[in-house]
């Protein structure tokens, strides 16, 4: 260690901070007790040493002027801007005391408590949720819950398991190791790896694959990438239309006898009606839907179903897409079929380490954590359980579109508070901005934690709590693999943890707690037991372990299905009704959704509303990743901005000369739904029919008080994105990337703010 650093502290990045997912090994470089570098760790097997420059960045997020160090509560109107400093016991006792009243009067029911994408926060939030007694957990704004969850249920129902790809995450030494098989191809099916941040998966691990390995690769994007570039084959498809190419892929693979007879013999229950579903989705039909070459969707398939092993990683937008459970459901049958799950290579099942829970991502986590009981404690009044069966058994999540509406109209009981945590709705991922402010304006309390102010806080916060980044808190990491610790190395002002935050409000709710877990820590070894340490034991060993085979053989691959490993009889087979994988799903059929695949058009197209597209013959795709973003967050962090700095719309050349605009001029985007000002981009590496909108812009060097909350109403996207396009199972649906819409140029008599003063008042 130089002398110019006091101290090295090796810990786990999970937001606040790099915002991500998370997962990466990190040093924290300390100089008077200041956070002055932070590297990659070498010696971390999830990272290698790589992070990205939202990390590399962090110094100036920790200490960035504008940080709120201290609790604060609304002394003006809402949307002045007016805060003013208040201790912490304050803050607890106002929340304590108001939602107590809130109880007595109209249950606990009428608290709401939301959050944004993943990240280290589905432990706390929940904790206090229910601690409280709520039953109303959700990602508010997310259209149909449309995030991972769909995916997620997808593959309990069908394998009982969750399943990556395979690029021997799961082992310490990683290639090295002699059980891993290169896979010969990875499909990357919506995803751009290497600029986002996928659940628990490094992008980075595609090129290691492809540069060790020699893995080809099969990319299905309408949108150009690093890695369409390197692909054998790029499937350019329509937005919305996956559903459709799945099951052409499936027909060519059961047609050409492409499958893997002695795998769907003995593990795989539903093979006929299978067929049935796909049978009619022949090449030509499927090419005049998705928009792709037949040539090139029958190679590759062959390609994929050909070679073995083979690995498909997907991403967001399958979640996004009409029907997404029945999308993502297709999706699984192919790696099912074609014998690549839980192999070497293939799509691995993915089991935390010695199957420690932290987040509930899963109904059984959920009942591990809060009861066997925990669903019938919370549908008799969770939002959304009574009119969508699945997502009464699926998860534990409130129903977003149905949440905001009864927000606004009190049926069938009223919401009178939330809880906002990670989340920065009208900055991030609140489609129909304009009804998610009247919503929450209709709250009587609201109470923001985050790091600094943002059009979500200053719109409609009473109350902010700050909290700390990852390198002032104490946390754990049990998502997948390793087992890993987050540890504290500064304190900077009095920001706490979200972990402190709730952990001290769900013991007022819930004074059974204060036995429980006299500290933090006392509830990391509760819930890491499994694996033998504690918190102290763990750091000493270095902060993340891995599972041993021999001590722990259901969370390591692979063919556990053979082995008895992952049912709880023991017996061979999967965690499903049959104990097999169910391309027929029996539980879909019980929550009253189709149990095989179907395929509907986005609900706003060429095919489906045509006089519409001729009005808007744009397809927005929205939510293209940045490498120096991640959603809403690091506008104010000037390493990332100098690198993206202007909110933009992706345009073809071609397109650009239809509308005559030019590369860099300001152009209005819009629909019914209203317009928003962006700055033109050429891209020929987007469909002619398209535009491509990256997500989550605001402008934190904007006047943050109403009504610009710093521009976010003019040119954030989610201003044209409808609420209520949800799937049959009530998750997933949401239009985020088939919107339709048309460009058009500014000119001089244009209002360049076109929610000014009297439209944010009547429409917002």
């Amino acid at each position: 260690m130089s002398n110019a650093y006091d101290q090295v502290i090796k810990t786990t990045a999970w937001s606040p901070g790099p915002g991500c997912h998370g997962g990466c090994g990190v040093e924290l470089y300390i100089k008077d007790g200041k956070v002055v570098r932070v590297e990659g760790d070498p010696d971390h097997p999830f990272s290698n040493g790589r992070v990205c420059s939202r990390l590399l960045a962090c110094t100036q997020y920790f200490y960035h002027p504008e940080r709120i160090l201290h609790p604060m509560k609304r002394v003006g109107e809402r949307g002045e801007g007016k805060w003013e400093q208040i201790t912490w016991d304050e803050a607890f006792d106002t929340v304590e005391t108001t939602w107590n009243r809130f109880k007595e009067e109209s249950g606990p029911e009428s608290v709401i408590f939301i959050q944004g994408t993943g990240r280290d926060i589905g432990g706390p939030i929940s904790l206090l949720c229910y601690s409280y007694g709520s039953p109303n957990w959700t990602q508010l704004g997310l259209a149909g819950q449309s995030c991972y969850t769909p995916r997620l249920c997808s593959q309990m129902n069908k394998v009982g398991e969750f399943v990556v790809a395979d690029c021997s995450q799961f082992f310490e030494k990683r290639y090295d190791d002699p059980r891993f098989e290169f896979p010969k191809y990875i499909v990357i099916w919506g995803q751009n790896p290497a600029s986002g941040c996928p659940d628990a998966f490094f992008g980075h691990w595609v090129v290691d694959c492809m540069r060790k390995g020699g893995t080809k690769l099969i990319v299905i994007d309408p949108r150009a990438n690093f890695f369409t570039s390197r692909a054998d084959y790029w499937l350019q498809i329509r937005p919305g239309t996956d559903g459709a190419l799945a099951l052409c892929m499936t027909k060519l693979i059961i047609e050409n006898d492409w499958y893997d007879h002695d795998f769907v013999e003995k593990w795989c229950y539903g093979f006929d009606e299978l067929y049935e579903a796909c049978k009619d989705y022949t090449l030509e039909r499927t090419s005049e839907i998705t928009d792709i070459p037949a040539d090139i969707i029958y190679e590759a398939t062959k390609a994929y179903a050909t070679n073995h092993p083979c690995s498909i990683h997907w991403g967001l937008p399958l979640d996004q897409v009409p029907e997404a459970t029945s999308v993502d459901d297709a999706v699984i049958n192919l790696w099912c079929i074609t014998g690549n799950l839980d192999v070497p290579g293939g799509n691995v099942i993915a089991r935390n380490a010695w199957n420690v829970t932290q987040y509930p991502y899963s109904t059984a986590q959920l009942q591990e954590l809060y009861g066997d009981d925990i669903l019938e404690r919370i549908n008799s009044k969770r939002i959304g359980a009574a009119r969508y069966k699945y997502l009464a058994h699926m998860r534990s999540w409130g129903q977003p579109d149905m949440a905001v509406q009864q927000m606004l109209d009190g049926n069938p009981y009223k919401i009178r508070s939330a809880w906002i945590q990670t989340s920065n709705l009208f900055g991030g991922q609140a489609a129909n901005m304009r009804k998610h402010y009247k919503a929450l304006m209709n709250m009587e309390f609201n109470v923001v934690v985050d790091t600094f102010l943002n059009p979500t806080s200053q719109a409609i916060g009473d109350l902010f709590l700050p909290a700390a980044s990852f390198a002032e808190k104490e946390s754990f990491r049990a998502w997948y693999q390793p087992l890993q610790l987050i540890r504290p190395a500064v304190t900077v002002g009095e920001c706490k943890s979200d972990w402190e935050i709730n952990l001290e409000l769900a013991r007022r709710f819930n004074p059974s707690l204060n036995d429980v877990y006299p500290t933090f820590k006392d509830y990391v070894n509760e819930r890491i037991k499994g694996s033998g340490y504690t918190w102290d034991t763990l750091s000493k060993a270095g902060g993340w372990k891995f599972p041993d085979p021999e001590t722990s053989p259901s969370s390591v691959p692979y063919r556990r299905y053979e082995k008895g490993y992952l049912r709880p009889d023991g017996k061979p087979g999967f965690r499903t009704p049959t104990g097999k994988v169910e391309l027929y799903s029996t539980l879909n059929e019980e929550y009253e959704v189709h149990p095989v695949s179907f395929y509907v058009e986005p609900p706003e197209s060429r095919v489906r509303t045509p006089e519409l597209y001729e009005k808007y013959p744009l397809v927005m795709v929205s939510g293209r990743r940045s490498p120096v973003y991640f959603h809403s967050e690091h506008r104010n962090i000037p390493w990332c901005r100098v690198c993206d700095p202007d909110p933009v719309v992706e345009v073809h050349p071609e397109v650009m000369k239809q509308y005559g605009i030019s590369d860099g001029e300001w152009v209005w985007v819009e629909n019914d739904r209203g317009r928003i000002r962006r700055k033109v981009k050429m891209n020929p590496g987007i469909g002619k029919h398209m535009v491509s909108v990256p997500h989550g812009w605001w402008l934190p060097e904007k006047k943050g008080t109403g009504p610009e909350f710093y521009d976010a109403w003019d040119i954030n996207c989610n201003i044209l994105i409808p609420t209520d396009t949800q799937s049959e199972s009530g998750y997933g649906g949401g239009a985020y990337k088939t919107t339709l819409v048309r460009l058009a140029r500014i000119t001089p008599a244009d209002n360049m703010h076109p929610n000014d003063e009297d439209e944010w008042k009547d429409k917002r």
